[in-house]
């Protein structure tokens, strides 16, 4: 019995050995406040708590159906910016174009504020489960002490021992009965005590999950306000440059289409060269998870590498140099892989819807070099590290693009070079590969469309 004893006793202190105080930051204040309370006030505050917990859960429930609005309202306002595309080009549609996605925008932020809410209910629902844990993990702690204490005393006598000093045969076998039972209550109790531990681990691994998710839609907030700023100032722009006028419009689109055929020329003339004199060897060899998706969530693509249905219409080159991931206007754009920005630029500020816009180029370890282009917002700057699936930017329409997306290049490091264009300021050139070879993608059935795009799918340079 003493040597079954020893292993339970050694067992239990490995358990009392485990990180009681595991608890974060936000969850540490609150948790340590628990004080020895009588049972009235224990009964009366576990009374308040389970108030709290249904008040809570059922803000939660009415979030979850105001999200749920907001998605409906998302999916009617984002096919009205597809039905734009696909109309002649006018200035009306173009100024409804910039209203839709202004109110895509208003909706979008309108769900973070609203998740944000929902989080922060949840966590703290999440501060009392904590809270209830620990308790237990206490009360479970103080009850094993005591065993321990109990069966320090009562093991101090072998069971011939016990028998001897017994009054009685009964007596002596109640006594070693007793001592068993301790033992099997330690042995329920220590494993009770594992199983709220997991518990605890588990809730502040949560915790601070939801508290992630938290800053992100708070950032994605503050940047999607600004980003509608600045489709704001567009309308107003065009409104100012066109006169309100179609036929001012119309000349502008016959100029801007000559201007961006002649930008895709020099783009193409120079990556041709540059493509033949990449260097394989130096060169990761191709397989998927090399390069992590630039987009979150399912990932569509809406033009190809190469020599697409849309390059051979729209450029002389008649190739693709990356490939186009569909996203709406303010969709975080993420960087594939560790590394430096070498390049952030805005060419529309130099040849307005003439290449590739907004743009972040990246400088990675393994001989590749990344382009993210046609951005609504940059919030890196040049000479920055940073880490693979870190946020770099927002997708948009900027630049040479037919609709809102995300136009992602590989280039062979070796090649690549920030230079300046005849036209629209500094440009990133390269010998470009073909990204698929790169990425872990498993693309939907429906996105298969876009490798014979036309003009009016979402395409660009």
């Amino acid at each position: 019995m003493k040597k079954s004893l020893q292993k339970i006793i050694s067992a239990l202190f490995l358990v009392l050995l485990l990180p009681f105080n595991m608890q974060s930051a936000g969850v540490a204040n609150a948790a340590s406040s628990t004080q020895e309370i009588s049972s009235s006030t224990k009964s009366h505050v576990s009374s308040t708590i389970d108030l709290l917990r249904e008040t809570l859960q059922r803000q939660i429930e009415e979030r979850a159906k105001e999200l749920e609005q907001v998605n409906r309202e998302l999916t009617t306002t984002q096919k009205n910016l597809t039905e734009t595309k696909t109309d002649r080009l006018s200035l009306q549609k173009e100024l409804d174009r910039l209203q839709y996605t202004t109110n895509q925008l208003k909706l979008n932020i309108q769900s973070d504020e609203i998740t944000v809410q929902k989080l922060n209910l949840e966590i703290q629902t999440l501060t009392f489960d904590v809270q209830d844990i620990q308790t237990s993990v206490k009360e479970k702690r103080l009850a094993i002490i005591e065993l321990l204490r109990a069966l320090q005393k009562m093991d101090q006598a072998n069971f011939l021992v016990i028998l001897l000093r017994s009054d009685s045969l009964a007596d002596g076998v109640a006594e070693a009965q007793a001592l068993n039972d301790l033992n099997s209550k330690l042995t329920v109790d220590v494993e009770n005590l594992k199983r709220f531990q997991e518990q605890l681990s588990v809730k502040l691994k949560e915790f601070d999950q939801k508290r992630a998710q938290t800053n992100r839609h708070q950032r994605d907030l503050e940047n999607r306000k600004v980003i509608i700023q600045d489709q704001k100032n567009e309308r107003q722009n065009l409104l100012v440059v066109t006169k309100n006028k179609e036929s001012v419009y119309e000349k502008q689109v016959t100029e801007l289409q000559k201007r961006q055929q002649e930008i895709a020329d020099e783009i193409e003339s120079i990556d041709a060269e540059l493509r033949s004199k990449i260097d394989l060897s130096l060169l990761p060899v191709a397989k998927p998870g090399i390069l992590g998706l630039p987009v979150e969530g399912v990932a569509m693509i809406t033009q190809r590498y190469g020599a697409t249905d849309f390059a051979k219409s729209a450029y002389r080159g008649k190739l693709h140099n990356g490939i186009d991931f569909r996203a709406v206007v303010g969709s975080p754009i993420i960087a594939a892989e560790a590394g430096i920005v070498v390049g952030v630029g805005d060419q529309d500020a130099y040849c307005y819807r003439g290449a590739y816009g907004k743009y972040i180029a990246i400088n990675h370890g393994n001989n590749l070099t990344t382009l993210y282009a046609h951005l609504s917002r940059q919030v890196v700057k040049k000479g920055q590290k940073v880490e693979r699936g870190e946020l770099v930017g927002y997708s948009g329409r900027t630049g040479y693009a037919t609709g809102p997306h995300l136009h992602f290049t590989v280039f062979a490091q070796p090649t690549f070079y920030m230079g300046q264009s005849r036209t629209c300021g500094l440009m990133p050139f390269g010998g470009d590969l073909n990204p698929i070879g790169y990425l872990n993608l498993e693309v939907p059935a429906a996105a298969t469309v876009g490798a014979t795009s036309t003009p009016s799918s979402t395409t660009s340079r």
